[in-house]
């Protein structure tokens, strides 16, 4: 297990705290376990697909939520009804466990749909940045001369 000591970053940088904490939440999240196991995809210049599997899990068990460029999927796994207690499992390798996993979005990421389908939960992100942070282009005009004069009058 490693660690990492970030407080020389905090003494020499003035506004990249938000970095370092970005930085201890991811290795403090990868030592977690490694379940559900999940993909993160690039779909386009500004899209992403995350993919995890949660095979037995139900739509309604299944909660997503983004708070401050957090996002949050929890799976809780409903109380077993009597036709579950009648079972006699000779071997249960289905991990119907509760998890919660999450994911650190960059600025402007929004989460656009979600999709349960073949036990793959599918979340659609993109990048949408406001009118005011996106590049445009300035028209250069001709200008007005520096010194007017007036025309003389030829005799």
């Amino acid at each position: 297990m490693r660690t990492y000591d970030f407080s020389p970053l905090y003494r020499s940088a003035v506004g990249f705290d938000r970095l370092a904490g970005l930085l201890e939440s991811a290795a403090r999240t990868s030592q977690e376990n490694g379940w559900p196991p999940y993909n993160i995809e690039t779909t386009g210049e500004n899209a992403y697909r995350i993919e995890i599997a949660v095979a037995g899990f139900k739509p309604d068990e299944l909660t997503l939520e983004v708070k401050e460029n957090l996002l949050t999927v929890t799976g809780r796994k409903t109380a077993n009804d009597d036709a579950g207690a009648e079972r006699t499992y000779l071997h249960r390798g289905l991990a119907e466990r509760d998890f919660e996993r999450r994911f650190q979005l960059a600025d402007y990421v929004v989460v656009k749909t979600a999709d349960l389908n073949n036990g793959l939960l599918s979340i659609e992100l993109a990048r949408e940045l406001p009118e005011a942070l996106k590049p445009r282009r300035i028209e250069i005009g001709a200008g007005k001369p520096l010194i007017e004069g007036k025309k003389s009058k030829a005799a």
